[in-house]
This record gives structure tokens, C-alpha cells and sequence, in this order.
């Protein structure tokens, strides 16, 4: 049994803190939409989409490199793990700043403005990240997520504080966005420095066995990692090109609003990866298979009433994150179609996450390539016909229910099981959270 409620346990200290920063991120949007205009709301965006294609780089090669080959792992092997693990993305973030100052060169060529944001500022964000983004790799593997939820409060509620500073004192713009993004990063940097919990020293004890092991296996999750990123992507840089910036902010609405799903699911993800690799590390490959039916069985039930509210307040939803110059647009039934789909989201995402747990990354690579070649096809060609943002939200389902097959005949493969197994699970994991919760209410009741 997925043990949730209690304080102490791993997976409701994940769900709680991605709850409690998520709050933060809603806010900071909700304040970013109402402060700026459609224009600088869809620059920020697609500097954010550039940002995470780029951050794919480093996190696909050692994101989940370092929860495979460190998570269980003691004394000098841990160490010398870690010290790869830096050694390597320092090497990584240096070939980006290289590029970026590479670009500089051609800056006063350039007559897109979205381009020139990238090219000032992608470079010494990317590097001000780097810090921050190993710890938080580190302390998923060790299943710290206290630690992680602290790092994260400093970064989002540094953000938070400081935007509205600028938004009482009517200095809120794009360009001082982009400063204190940086200065965000910097700030939760510094502190994992200082507070040693970066791990940063075990940087002397990296070895060429262990880079080269972590390289290895990070090549073929690297083109996972891109992939997704593209995938989730694709579409900011398509709606940028094809219908502009404005467009950009609106579909970028139901996109946020989406994180009352992506949220719950990636804290679950990630203590459902961790789980695995140690089940993996121990040679116990049937329990990836239990932890694989669990998670998706009871996620895929817990999002159920999430949908239905998602699908009937969808217009509220845009009019409280947005404000009323988002209402009539676009925005409302792409949410609708998009929370709806959702429901596949669970198989989907630890299906990806199993292939690569099972050593089998290049195949989780093929998946996300498949997907991403289809929503690059799918949106142009939609796009093109429809000329608004219904083309995007046509080929949405379709690539997530194409992941979904890809997932289940490549997992079939290797397990022997079957979706009634899995709805089975399910249920029988979502009665004994019932009467957990259930029992847990009388006791509070009787008590008060």
C-alpha cells in the first residue's frame, strides 16, 4: 500500500511541497498576467520554453543519471558518483555559455525581439541555475523532500515578494523580469553553497570510470529528456511563429491551469522513480512492476473528481488566473480538452519512467520521439488550416493516447500484465485511502 497522510512520509511531503510551491507559481502568474501585456507575457513564455529546451540538456543527461546510479549508494561510491555528476554538468553549462557568447556576436543582425531576450539573457541564467539544479537532483535521490521543499520556498517566495514589491511601486516590466529571475537563482544557489547541501566538494572525487558510465546512459536519456522538452514545447515556439506573442499568452492560460494535474503526478513521479531504482539496484525487477501498478491505478482514480471540476469551472479558472481581458478566448475549452485527456497522463508518464528504470532509455526515447514528431506535424499542418489556437488543442489528445499504446506494447514486453490489473489496483488502493482518510476525520472529530 502507497502510504500518503502520514506527516513523515515521503510521498506527502513531495505532494505538500509541490502543493505549497505550486500556490506560489499560481500567484506569481496570476500577478504577471494582470501586470504586463499579451505581448510581454508571450516573450517571457517563450524565453521560459528556450530556457527548459535548454535545461533538457543538462537534466537529460544527469537528472535521472543521478537518482539511477546514486540512490542507494554509500560512502566512496556516492561520493565519487556526486563528483561526476558536478564535474559533468559544470562541462555541460560551459559549452552553453560558449555558445551563448558565440550569438552575442550576431546580436545587432537580429530584428526579433523574443531572439534578442534569449541571446541576453539564456547564458548567465542557465549558469546562475546550476548550483540549485544539481541540489535539487541530489536531494530527490536521497528522498529529501523537506530540504527540497525549503530550496524551492526560497526560490518562488523570493520571486513572489519581490514582484510585488514592483508591481505597488509600478516598475513592473519584461527587462526587470528577466533581472530578478536571475537574481532568484542566484539567491537559491548561494544558499545551497553555503548551507552545504549541494554536495559541491564531492566535485575532487569524480572519476573517469564513473563520467563515463553517467555519459553512457545519459545519451539515451538525454534524447528523452529533449524530446519531452520539445514535446511540451513545440507548441509555444509554432503559436509564436504562426499566429504571435498574444496567442502565445492565451494558450499559455490552460497550460498553467494544468498543473492541478502535473503537480500531484510529478511528486509522484519522482518518489516513484526513486523507488524503482532501488528496486532495480537490488536486483528486484517484479517490484518495479508492483510500484508501476500502484502509482498508476491510484493516480489515475485521484485525478477523476479533478477532472470533472477542471471540465465544469473551466471559465472561472481562466477569469482567476488571467483576469476578465482572457474571457471569450480560446482559453477555457482548450483547458477542457486538455484536463480530459489528462486521465491518460499517469500511464503515460510512468511508462517512460519504468523504461528507464529497466535500463531501456533508448526505448523511452523512441516513445517521446514518436510524440514530438507527430505534435510538430499535427500543429503546423492544423494551424495552418484552422488559423487559430482549436488547431493546437486537435492534435493534443491524439499524441498523448499514440504515448499511451507505445508505452503499453513496449511494457508488455518485458512485464506480464494487463490494464484490468492495473484498474483493479487501483481501486483496491483508492478504498484503503478512504477509509484511511476516513478514520483519520473521526479521530479529529472525536478529539475536537
Amino acid at each position: 500500500m502507497i502510504k500518503i497522510f502520514n506527516l513523515k512520509n515521503k510521498h506527502f511531503l513531495a505532494l505538500s511541497g509541490n502543493i505549497i510551491i505550486s500556490a506560489f507559481s499560481i500567484i506569481i502568474m496570476s500577478l504577471l498576467y494582470r501586470s504586463l501585456s499579451k505581448s510581454d507575457i508571450g516573450f517571457w513564455f517563450f524565453f521560459l520554453s528556450v530556457q527548459s529546451v535548454v535545461e533538457s540538456f543538462r537534466a537529460g543527461f544527469l537528472g535521472t543519471a543521478t537518482v539511477k546510479f546514486y540512490a542507494g549508494t554509500i560512502n566512496e561510491k556516492a561520493e565519487a558518483v556526486l563528483g561526476s555528476i558536478w564535474f559533468t554538468a559544470i562541462f555541460i553549462t560551459a559549452i552553453v555559455i560558449i555558445i551563448n557568447g558565440i550569438l552575442w556576436i550576431f546580436i545587432m543582425n537580429i530584428d526579433y525581439p523574443q531572439v534578442l531576450i534569449v541571446i541576453k539573457w539564456l547564458g548567465i541564467t542557465f549558469l546562475s541555475s546550476l548550483p540549485f539544479t544539481v541540489t535539487t537532483w541530489i536531494l530527490m535521490a536521497d528522498e529529501n523532500y523537506s530540504k527540497i521543499l525549503w530550496l524551492r520556498l526560497i526560490n518562488n517566495g523570493s520571486m513572489f515578494v519581490i514582484i510585488s514589491v514592483l508591481i505597488w511601486m509600478n516598475k513592473m516590466s519584461l527587462e526587470n523580469l528577466m533581472v530578478l529571475n536571475f537574481a532568484t537563482n542566484i539567491l537559491s544557489s548561494f544558499y545551497c553553497i553555503v548551507m552545504n547541501i549541494s554536495r559541491f566538494r564531492t566535485l575532487a572525487k569524480f572519476t573517469k570510470l564513473n563520467t563515463l558510465e553517467i555519459t553512457h546512459y545519459g545519451k539515451y536519456t538525454l534524447g528523452t529528456s529533449i524530446s519531452t522538452i520539445l514535446f511540451k514545447n513545440v507548441d509555444t515556439f509554432i503559436i509564436t511563429a504562426l499566429l504571435g506573442p498574444a496567442a502565445l499568452a492565451v494558450y499559455n492560460l490552460p497550460c498553467r491551469l494544468m498543473t492541478i494535474i502535473e503537480l500531484p503526478l510529478g511528486s509522484f513521479l519522482g518518489t516513484g522513480m526513486s523507488s524503482m531504482a532501488a528496486a532495480m539496484n537490488r536486483n528486484k525487477k517484479e517490484e518495479v512492476l508492483s510500484v508501476f501498478k500502484k502509482y498508476v491505478g491510484l493516480l489515475t482514480f485521484s485525478f477523476m473528481p479533478i477532472i470533472l471540476c477542471g471540465l465544469l469551472f473551466a471559465d472561472f479558472a481562466i477569469i482567476i488566473l488571467g483576469g476578465s481581458k482572457y474571457v471569450g478566448t480560446e482559453a477555457a475549452n482548450i483547458f477542457r480538452i486538455m484536463i480530459f485527456f489528462s486521465l491518460l497522463f499517469p500511464f503515460d508518464r510512468f511508462s517512460g519512467v519504468t523504461l528507464d528504470m529497466l535500463h531501456l532509455p533508448h526505448v523511452n526515447f523512441q516513445k517521446v520521439l514518436i510524440m514530438f514528431s507527430l505534435s510538430v506535424i499535427g500543429n503546423f499542418t492544423c494551424i495552418l488550416v484552422f488559423k487559430n489556437l482549436y488547431g493546437v488543442a486537435i492534435v493534443y489528445p491524439i499524441t498523448i493516447i499514440l504515448g499511451s499504446l507505445f508505452g503499453y506494447y513496449i511494457l508488455r514486453k518485458q512485464f506480464d500484465f494487463t490494464i484490468k490489473e492495473i484498474i483493479q489496483t487501483g481501486w483496491a488502493e483508492s478504498k484503503i485511502k478512504l477509509v484511511d482518510v476516513a478514520g483519520k476525520l473521526n479521530k479529529f472529530k472525536n478529539r475536537y
